[in-house]
C-alpha cells in the first residue's frame, strides 16, 4: 500500500490517494471488476478537481458571490428576460465573442443579474473578471502610466468575459475616455463584454465626450450582441416601502458599486 500511495503522490493523484482504500473496499463487499473500480477512483478525482477549479475560478474572478441567480427574484423579470438569461447561461455566446448589455435604472436589479449569469458561466468552466468601471479605468490609467496597459490588456484578454459595471456613473476626463475605448476596442471580437448601465446609448456621449468615439464604442459593443432592457422599478425601495409597511427598519442602501 505504501508502494502505491508513492506512485499517487508522485503523479498528483490526492483524492485518489485519500479514498483509494475505501473504494477497494467497497470493490471487494460489491464484486465490482477492475474497470468499475478504476472508473469510481477517476470519477472522484475528476470531480474534486472540477470542483477546485470553479472555487479558483469565482475567486480569481472578484464577483460578489452573494449576488446569484438564486438569490435573485426572477418572478420580477420580464418572461422574455428570463428566457434569455437562461440560454445565456449554456455559454455558447462566448464561444462567438458575443456581449451582454444590461440596461435599466438605479436599483432595477441589473448588476445582481449579471453577478449571477457570471456564476453561472464560471460553473460551467468559463473565465469571468469582474471590475467596477470607475476601479477599472483607474487600473487602466495607472498601467500606461507605468508603460504596462500592453501587459494588462493582454492579461484581460484572457479571460471569456470582462464585466464593466456601471458604466453610467463615470463622468471621464478625455484620458481616462481613451483608456476605456482602447479596452473596448482591443476586446472586439476577441472577447465578450458584459456591461450594465443606467444611460441610454443616446446619452453615451457624456460618458465619451466626442461623439465619433462615443459611435465608435457603441458599434464595437452592439456589432455582436445581446441586449436585456430592465425597465422595472427599484427593487431596493421596494424592499423599504414593504419594511415601512410591516414597521420594520428600512434595509441599507447599496453602494454604486453594489448594484
Amino acid at each position: 500500500m505504501k508502494e502505491l500511495e508513492g506512485y499517487l503522490r508522485a503523479l498528483h493523484l490526492p483524492t485518489i490517494r485519500a479514498c483509494c482504500a475505501e473504494v477497494a473496499e467497497k470493490a471487494a463487499k460489491e464484486g465490482l471488476g477492475y474497470t468499475e473500480f478504476l472508473t469510481e477512483l477517476l470519477a472522484r478525482e475528476c470531480e474534486v478537481r472540477w470542483q477546485n477549479r470553479v472555487e479558483r475560478l469565482l475567486h480569481e474572478s472578484r464577483l460578489p458571490l452573494e449576488k446569484s441567480l438564486g438569490s435573485l427574484d426572477l418572478s420580477r423579470l420580464p418572461i422574455r428576460v428570463r428566457q434569455q438569461v437562461a440560454t445565456l447561461q449554456g455559454g455558447q455566446f462566448l464561444g462567438r465573442r458575443e456581449n451582454v448589455l444590461v440596461f435599466g435604472n438605479p436599483g432595477s436589479g441589473k448588476t445582481h443579474l449579471l453577478c449571477g449569469l457570471s456564476q453561472a458561466l464560471i460553473r460551467a468552466g468559463y473565465r469571468v473578471y469582474y471590475r467596477p468601471c470607475t476601479l477599472l479605468v483607474q487600473e487602466l490609467l495607472l498601467a500606461k502610466k507605468e508603460l504596462a496597459l500592453p501587459r494588462l490588456l493582454k492579461r484581460l484578454g484572457g479571460y471569456h468575459a470582462l464585466f464593466i459595471d456601471d458604466l453610467g456613473y463615470v463622468q471621464q476626463s478625455r484620458e481616462e475616455m481613451e483608456v476605456l475605448f482602447t479596452l473596448l476596442a482591443d476586446r472586439y471580437e476577441r472577447g465578450s463584454v458584459l456591461l450594465t448601465s443606467n444611460l441610454p446609448f443616446s446619452r453615451w456621449e457624456e460618458i465619451f465626450k466626442d461623439p465619433m468615439t462615443t459611435a465608435a464604442a457603441i458599434d464595437r459593443l452592439v456589432h455582436h450582441s445581446v441586449i436585456i432592457e430592465l425597465n422595472l422599478p427599484s427593487y431596493r425601495m421596494e424592499q423599504a416601502k414593504a419594511a415601512r409597511a410591516d414597521g420594520q427598519p428600512a434595509p441599507p442602501a447599496e453602494t454604486a458599486e453594489a448594484r
